[in-house]
């Protein structure tokens, strides 16, 4: 039993060791030198202008966040749809409610206004 653990513990740390090392010997080689250009903001290779602290308009935050959650929904439902046969009706009632309170979600936001991008 603490042989099992060994193991784990081993590969752990070899683990650890293998992520860490590029990361250390990057650090050590890397040449230090510093340079206005190095602590200026980069914009896609456009030079920025105007104020750190710009306004953004909140429909990009609601949009994406609208994104996201339906991203999630993707990522639970494609992993349900390989193993769909093997599953009970039970998981199938589970999805159909998952499914439900998102498409709720759906329609207040449509509701709302906030899929209106113009």
């Amino acid at each position: 039993m603490l042989l099992d653990w060994l193991y784990v513990a081993v590969f752990a740390i070899v683990g650890l060791v293998l992520a860490g090392l590029p990361l250390v010997i990057v650090w050590l080689l890397a040449p230090r030198i510093d340079y206005p250009q190095k602590r200026s903001t980069y914009e896609s290779g456009v030079v920025p202008f105007g104020q750190a602290w710009a306004q953004f308009n909140i429909r990009y935050y609601i949009f994406g966040l609208v994104f996201v959650v339906f991203d999630v929904e993707v990522i639970y439902l494609y992993p349900w749809a390989v193993v769909f046969k093997d599953l009970g009706a039970f998981a199938f009632v589970e999805m159909v409610i998952f499914l439900t309170i998102l498409m709720v979600g759906l329609a207040y936001a449509w509701r709302k206004g906030a899929l209106e991008w113009v």
